[in-house]
This record gives C-alpha cells, sequence and structure tokens, in this order.
C-alpha cells in the first residue's frame, strides 16, 4: 500500500498521504514513507498513545488525535446516573457499557485537573494533548455552535503545565511521560 502510495506522489495525484492506525508497527511501516505525513490515532487522556507517539517524534509525523473527548465521554454530558437514557439503543456507544462506565468514572477523577484554570472538561481533554505532545492535531467533534466555540476557546489556555500531566498520570496510576 505505502508503495501504491508513494507512486501516487510521483505521479502527481497527490502531494503527500497520512494512515490511520492504533498499531505502532503498522504506523511505523507507513512513516518510513517519503511522503507520509501523518499518522490518525485514537489517542485523549483516557487512551493514551505513547507508542504511536514515538513513532511519529522518530519519523516527524504529525500526530492526529481521533478520539480527542473520550467519544463525548470527557464532555460531562455523560454521567452514571443518566447514561441508559442518554444514549439510545440504537448508539453504538451503549453496546460497549462496562467500558463507558469506566469512561465515565475516570473522567470524574480528572475533572479537577483537567478544569483548573477556568477550562470547562471539553478544553481541559484538548489542553492536555497539547501538553502530551506539540506535534498533535486534535479533531473533536461538535453538533452546535456552541460547541464549536468552546473547542476553538481552548486554544487561549494553551497546554496543562507538566505538573498537571503528572498529577492526572497520577490519578490514572500511570508512569509519568
Amino acid at each position: 500500500m505505502r508503495d501504491l502510495l508513494e507512486q501516487l506522489v510521483a505521479e502527481g495525484k497527490v502531494r503527500c498521504y497520512g494512515w490511520s492506525t492504533d498499531d505502532p508497527e503498522r504506523a511505523r511501516l507507513f512513516a518510513q514513507g517519503e511522503h507520509c505525513a501523518a499518522v490518525q490515532h485514537n489517542f485523549n487522556v483516557i487512551d493514551d498513545a505513547p507508542a504511536v507517539l514515538a513513532v511519529c517524534d522518530e519519523y516527524d509525523q504529525a500526530s492526529i488525535a481521533r478520539g480527542p473527548l473520550a467519544r463525548g465521554f470527557l464532555s460531562g454530558k455523560y454521567t452514571i446516573e443518566n447514561l441508559d437514557t442518554a444514549l439510545a439503543k440504537h448508539d453504538f456507544r451503549a453496546t460497549h457499557r462496562d467500558r463507558i462506565l469506566n469512561f465515565i468514572q475516570k473522567s470524574g477523577a480528572l475533572r479537577e485537573a483537567l478544569t483548573s484554570g477556568g477550562r470547562t472538561l471539553v478544553q481541559g481533554a484538548l489542553a492536555w494533548i497539547w501538553a502530551r505532545s506539540p506535534r498533535t492535531i486534535p479533531i473533536p467533534g461538535f453538533r452546535t455552535m456552541a460547541q464549536v466555540e468552546e473547542n476553538i476557546s481552548a486554544m487561549e489556555f494553551g497546554p496543562l503545565t507538566q505538573g498537571q500531566l503528572g498529577q492526572i498520570d497520577g490519578l490514572l496510576g500511570r508512569a509519568p511521560h
């Protein structure tokens, strides 16, 4: 596949390409392509991706964060109390109830660290990504203009501090970065 993409570059049909994967070895394989520019992967405060980030660093790739708000569970919209009514039965997330409850429980513990300095929970989740990896571009979803404005306003706060990253790692039982 990488050879085909390089051929398309040589033919002038594309300028560069990227790869969407959560597998660091597949990311590494594509990142070795001369015109590979980015790796898209699942990446948020709950689902860290140190191995994929290391590949992006090693090969000077942009990291594009898919799911930066953990499918909405880092928005504060969902709680243990409203989960059964907030998600429609046909919503794909409802089929992973145990994982969802884990997200909600962790986001509750993280709320204070992420909302420090006047940030919303969403803005804190985006700030965590920027602090974790300066080469990462999050692609948060939105449904309303208010959500767009909240996402954009996150840039006014900038990334979290290294101390805040360490606090979050401690809350999640992870080794510091």
